[in-house]
């Protein structure tokens, strides 16, 4: 008997191609940014990318619930008895996207009893696409090509550490991570990409010291703990669950791909 969701990768794939073209009709134009109620930038794109994904998730899983940072406002009163739900972010990345960098990303998961269980992650630009089911594997596929299997990596004895850290977002917890850390290199992305960089092997470790939302990580999550790595609470190293309580932010996180190494002692403690 296999996982229900094996058979909805490739509509969920389908979806995200449908609303990468739904952002990039707008990303092509002059749009306009208006501020959210936490200041964050929305864009024209976010909506239209979430109306696609919503509409689409509701035809395939009539029965499943559907979480999008655009519907966030669902009290906990009424989601705290999903035992599944999609959680999607339809334009994650707004700033890069406000910028032009390209660095933006559709991210859509399933959660499964407060689990990721299956993960995707497109970039509009590049039409680059990240998937992972529990039970499948965790791929990467390039336009044109056929996806291929994706697994973390080991350190190399010798080598510096390759990190990746937040763009927009920095600030002075990596800057202490990394200090701790000893030789390293720091490359700087948008987005969920970051964890698929460690997912895929082309980075070791990405400590987020900084608030993030739980559709900013499910996705990106399925893709690193299918593909053998892990996401883990900076404070406990628990990995992170979903949907646990009222507040949908994320506790500061560590995402490493090889676990012989106890990443949680270069975590910066408040004096």
């Amino acid at each position: 008997m296999h996982d229900p969701w094996i058979h909805w990768i490739n509509p969920v794939r389908a979806l995200a191609v449908e609303a990468s073209e739904r952002i990039l009709a707008i990303y092509a134009t002059a749009f306009d940014v208006i501020a959210k109620e936490d200041n964050s930038p929305l864009t024209a794109a976010d909506l239209a990318s979430h109306q696609t994904i919503v509409a689409g998730l509701r035809e395939l899983t009539p029965d499943i619930p559907v979480l999008s940072e655009e519907s966030a406002a669902l009290p906990f009163a009424e989601r705290q008895f999903w035992r599944r739900y999609w959680l999607v972010d339809p334009l994650d990345g707004t700033k890069e996207f406000v910028k032009r960098t390209g660095e933006f990303t559709v991210n859509i998961a399933l959660i499964d009893d407060h689990q990721p269980v299956l993960g995707l992650v497109r970039v509009p630009v590049t039409g680059l696409c990240y998937f992972a089911a529990l039970g499948h594997g965790a791929f990467r596929e390039d336009p044109g090509q056929p996806p291929q299997p994706i697994a973390v990596k080991p350190l190399q004895p010798g080598q510096p550490v390759r990190v990746v850290g937040s763009k927009s977002h920095g600030g002075p917890g990596l800057q202490k991570f990394v200090a701790a850390l000893g030789p390293h290199q720091l490359v700087t992305i948008g987005s969920s990409l970051k964890l698929c960089q460690v997912a895929e092997g082309a980075a070791d470790v990405y400590p987020r010291m900084g608030l993030t939302s739980e559709w900013d990580t499910a996705a990106a999550q399925a893709v690193v703990e299918v593909a053998g790595g892990q996401v883990v609470s900076a404070a406990t190293g628990q990995p992170l669950r979903y949907n646990t309580r009222d507040s949908l932010l994320n506790p500061y996180f560590i995402v490493y791909g090889d676990a012989s190494r106890d990443w949680l002692c270069y975590v910066p403690h408040e004096d």
